[in-house]
């Protein structure tokens, strides 16, 4: 690996900081200590997490600061929204093509500092987003900054680095070299891991007793019921989602093929099993007592988990949905809590900062609501920190110039 390009104490900036995924990462890496010099962020309740966190002010709306007031810095960060872009750029510029848009808000302030390096985060969808338009502008724009970048979207999740999160998100890296822009960054990851290489229980506190998180009677009730379900069905795979309104239905010829198929499936279920399932409803009172979006289930957890209770459960939108206990789905705004069979409890705050590798000693925002969504919206440290050491350690280009660190170039 080639030696490190960034000073003994190099200064970064915190865009869109949230609670500071990206500060985790850069105030200590490699053996290099990192020094925030400017942070910004709107949401008051991750400002005042980031503030009890770092000791700094980042509620200061981008849209407001002229670059030349943001101190001068060796890497720039930003996890920034994913907007549309005009294709007016085409005839006009970059510049108009990311007007308006928060990506605008980067392309200026790197137009003025010429920032060394740059760490990018979105969601993967970003890349075919507006048939791959708003990708093609943001590499595009870049480029024409001067910056190099991979050849390809790089695509990275916790679990690859034994994090037990599916989270895919797209990293972008850029390193200022105007000279050899068409030359791409010689960044690659090997040796990944796969999901099943990864546990939940890795993370998990098995003394855990909030009551904050403990299920509610009827999450229990609602849970016992669908084990009793998926047990005496021998644990056969269902390969379809289970909705009990749906076992007595007759084929409306209006309904589009797809739900014709589901409720045929439903239907063939109930007359191949109508003894137990009938014995199973009459227990449960037909489900009564089960909201609507209750009386789905989904079962995605394998031939291997015997039970609910061993299983990884979330409470969504579209039913019950059981998964195997190797990966939690990607943090989000944490509406669904996933629930840990095994404890009967959903993932703590504490643990919920492990799954986007947070150190213990973080102090989370006290609301739960709260710290939830903060952490589903933030980056994951452990994987910001393998792409950083990657982009820092990157082969120069042949020729390529040197920088001068803290000073623009």
């Amino acid at each position: 690996m080639a030696e490190w390009q960034l000073p003994e104490n190099f200064k970064f900036v915190d865009l869109f900081s949230g609670i500071g995924g990206f500060h985790q990462t850069l105030k200590k890496i490699g053996g290099r200590k990192g020094v925030c010099v400017f942070a910004s962020e709107i949401d008051p309740d991750a400002i005042a997490t980031y503030k009890k966190n770092y000791g700094i002010d980042s509620g200061i709306n981008i849209r407001d600061v002229k670059e030349c007031d943001i101190p001068a810095h060796d890497v720039l960060c930003a996890g920034f929204p994913c907007q549309s872009f005009s294709n007016a750029g085409r005839k006009f510029g970059f510049k108009d093509k990311t007007r308006g848009t928060l990506f605008f808000e980067i392309v200026r302030i790197l137009s003025h500092h010429r920032t060394p390096f740059i760490i990018l985060e979105n969601v993967k969808n970003i890349v075919s987003h507006e048939h791959g338009n708003t990708w093609r502008v943001i590499t595009e724009s870049l480029m024409e900054l001067g910056y190099r970048l991979t050849e390809r979207p790089l695509f990275l999740s916790p679990h690859q680095f034994g994090i037990p999160q599916t989270r895919e998100r797209v990293i972008i890296l850029g390193k200022f070299d105007p000279e050899h822009v068409d030359v791409p960054l010689n960044i690659r990851f090997d040796n990944l891991k796969k999901k099943d290489d990864c546990s939940i229980y890795s993370i998990l506190d098995p003394a855990e007793c909030d009551p904050r998180y403990a299920l509610t009677d009827y999450q229990k009730m609602v849970l016992t019921a669908w084990d009793e379900f998926h047990g005496q069905l021998g644990n056969k795979i269902i390969g379809f989602p289970v909705w009990v309104d749906f076992f007595h239905s007759e084929i409306d010829e209006s309904w589009l093929d797809w739900k014709k198929v589901y409720v045929r499936k439903n239907v063939r279920l109930y007359s191949e099993n109508s003894d137990f399932i009938e014995k199973w409803l009459k227990k449960h009172d037909n489900l009564k007592a089960f909201t609507p979006t209750h009386r789905k289930f989904e079962w995605q957890a394998g031939p291997n988990v015997p039970s609910v209770w061993d299983a990884v459960v979330q409470f969504r939108e579209s039913g019950i949905r059981v998964k195997r206990p190797t990966c939690f789905q990607a943090l989000v705004a944490m509406v669904q809590t996933p629930v840990i069979g095994r404890y009967r409890r959903r993932l703590s705050v504490r643990e919920a900062a492990r799954l986007q590798s947070f150190p213990e000693d973080f102090k989370p925002c006290g609301n739960v609501h709260q710290a939830y969504k903060q952490f589903g919206n933030c980056v994951n440290v452990e994987v910001i920190r393998h792409a950083a050491i990657k982009l820092f350690s990157e082969k120069p280009a042949m020729g390529q110039s040197e920088f001068n660190f803290n000073g623009h170039g």
